[in-house]
């Protein structure tokens, strides 16, 4: 993850979590805000780090993101929604009460790489890294509709939880499986191929009762 340690414009109400006080972003959150100019991403030396080293951290499967899951979240991000991932409050209070929003003028920001964090912060993150594992169909992200008054500190749920297929589509099973650890929430599910990110739904049907 990286630390913010320098940030303009409103950009972190819907972007990074707040623990203790301070703003973090997922390597998805950075990466796709180097891509268009608005984040520059310094080592502990205060040395810009180059696009291209973010990119082998993305292939590397560094903190749990992949090609993949950053397609899906560049082009969600670029259409205007909220996004987090599934799982991981966007606001924790611990110690310290936390700003509900970022004001400020638009432009670029600062940020430096957080190797480790020793104030146990973001523990929460880290020990659901460490549980992480890659399946066939598996919960990504919570996404939230465009909204100007969206608040960290109360997001309420998500429009839909979206669940990357690296494989065959779900059975019926596995979707009436995660429809119940979603609590009722919408499930959407998308796969990627060659850069092109395909979204599906499945829709209850009751089948005939066979005598």
């Amino acid at each position: 993850m990286a630390e913010i340690v320098c940030n303009k414009g409103r950009m972190w109400t819907t972007t990074g979590i707040i623990r203790e006080g301070k703003i973090y972003s997922f390597l998805e959150d950075t990466l796709y805000l180097v891509e268009i100019g608005a984040l520059h991403l310094l080592d502990e030396d205060d040395k810009l780090i180059p696009l291209e080293d973010i990119y082998k951290k993305v292939a590397e499967r560094v903190g749990g993101t992949c090609w993949e899951s950053f397609e899906v979240y560049k082009h969600l991000k670029s259409l205007g929604y909220i996004i987090n991932r599934h799982g991981v409050c966007w606001n924790v209070k611990l110690s310290k009460l936390v700003a509900e929003s970022v004001d400020g003028d638009s432009g670029s920001q600062k940020l430096t790489e957080s190797g480790h964090v020793d104030d146990g912060s973001i523990m929460d993150i880290t020990k659901l890294f460490s549980t992480l594992q890659i399946k066939k169909v598996r919960p990504v992200f919570d996404v939230y509709p465009p909204n100007s008054k969206f608040r960290k500190s109360n997001p309420g749920n998500p429009m839909f939880v979206l669940f990357i297929s690296t494989g065959k589509p779900p059975t019926r099973e596995e979707i009436e499986v995660l429809e119940g650890q979603c609590d009722s929430i919408p499930l959407k599910f998308c796969y990627v191929e060659h850069g092109r990110v395909s979204f599906f739904s499945f829709n209850k049907v009751d089948l005939p009762v066979l005598p």
